[in-house]
């Protein structure tokens, strides 16, 4: 596995998919033909069916601005989110990119050579970080530090003031989101509606900074992918809340952000992050998972409490499927960041409840299981906007 790093990706919403990998594409494009006078960007599969409402076409338009967009949803690909960008000099060809957005913001040329980053970690999935743990008798933490690169801490330093402004920013923002859904912010209200009491006030708290985060990833504004644009309210919001409400230190925050980079890397390399591959499971049930380890890190548990809290939390939400509303990123996308930050919150405390000597799921186990129920899925439940809950707003 590599680092961490790559898990927290910071860039502009609404999706890592959608609007960061063509993103990436595009400057790609223009840095490889320089004397290109214009483009024509072809986009396939779920770039196609959803690529209006993840703001694929703006994003694209703000990089090559006199590009041709071409939305093709018939033509099958290997891949759901395939994109072609030709370059011309006027009405001459220059040449021409096949691209696969491959999720959480990483992007593929076909036929270009791969540059990976070397793998760092001597395990690949929690067990054997398990035994390599015990065998060293050190904690997961202290584990995962030994390894990072130095910059990491830097690095998550960097990822938490920005989900920290996105947050803050969000919070203060108000009007409508862009597109027809024209689904107005809610982050402001919910923070300043007046129920605030013991019972009341985390879950408040913690709702108002989801919804924040995920408006701002909407607009198309600045956000971390933790590990995806459209999951990219859960962590922060939880974080911050814990943060606030219980006087925890910055440094134990960052920690935290480690043991939940942790927890997303191993679903990235042994199951999936992309909701375009394996419905909305891949992505809400991984950033749930992400903080409910991190919660769990923060309540003191050890080893096994945390992964059994990230089981929990990846294990309820199997079957999950991708159906945003016309592509938007917005409904169902915002209010289930709200709801599965405290769903996290609720398996972090659950997990120092039960015996870890009687779980018997593992969380690798959940994560292969995860991935087998997303290509179970059929295509309308990944991300195409074609079934679900999509389907039946199209009917009303």
């Amino acid at each position: 596995m590599q680092s961490i790093k790559h898990i927290y990706k910071i860039g502009r919403g609404p999706s890592s998919s959608h609007t960061m990998g063509p993103e990436k594409a595009s400057i790609y494009a223009k840095n490889k033909y320089p004397n290109a006078t214009n483009f024509k960007v072809i986009l396939y599969g779920s770039l196609a069916l959803t690529g209006k409402g993840h703001l694929t076409d703006k994003i694209i338009l703000d990089i090559l601005p006199n590009a041709e967009i071409i939305f093709n949803y018939l033509q099958k690909v290997s891949h759901p989110n395939t994109m072609e960008i030709i370059a011309y000099n006027n009405e001459i060809e220059l040449g021409k990119i096949k691209v696969i957005s491959v999720g959480g913001g990483t992007i593929e040329i076909e036929g270009e050579t791969k540059v990976f980053e070397n793998d760092i970690y001597p395990v690949s999935n929690f067990n054997e970080t398990k035994e390599y743990i015990e065998k060293n008798k050190i904690s997961l933490l202290e584990f995962i530090k030994n390894i990072e690169p130095a910059d990491t801490y830097n690095h998550l330093l960097k990822v938490y003031d920005t989900m920290e402004k996105s947050i803050i920013d969000g919070l203060e923002a108000k009007g409508v989101l862009p597109g027809s859904l024209k689904v107005s912010r809610k982050a402001n209200s919910i923070y300043n509606r007046s129920l605030f009491n013991n019972a009341l006030k985390l879950d408040q708290i913690v709702f108002s900074y989801a919804y924040a985060v995920s408006e701002q990833n909407a607009s198309g504004n600045t956000i971390v992918t933790a590990p995806t644009c459209g999951a990219c309210g859960v962590l922060p919001a939880l974080l911050f809340g814990l943060k606030n409400e219980y006087n925890i230190s910055k440094d134990e925050i960052i920690n935290s952000l480690y043991i939940a980079g942790f927890i997303g890397n191993i679903v990235k390399n042994n199951g999936s992050i992309s909701g375009a591959e394996a419905g909305c499971q891949a992505e809400i049930g991984t950033a749930c998972a992400m903080a409910a380890a991190a919660t769990a890190y923060i309540f003191g548990s050890d080893i096994h409490e945390i992964e059994r809290a990230a089981e929990l939390a990846l294990e309820h939400h199997l079957g999950l499927t991708c159906d945003p509303i016309e592509g938007y990123v917005q409904i169902p996308c915002i209010e289930r960041n709200a709801v599965c930050a405290l769903r996290a919150l609720d398996a972090a405390k659950l997990a120092k409840f039960i015996d870890s000597g009687e779980c018997k799921i593992s969380f690798d186990r959940i994560v292969k299981t995860m991935l087998e129920t997303g290509r179970d899925l059929s295509d309308g439940y990944r991300e195409t906007a074609k079934s679900g809950l999509a389907k039946k707003y199209e009917e009303e």
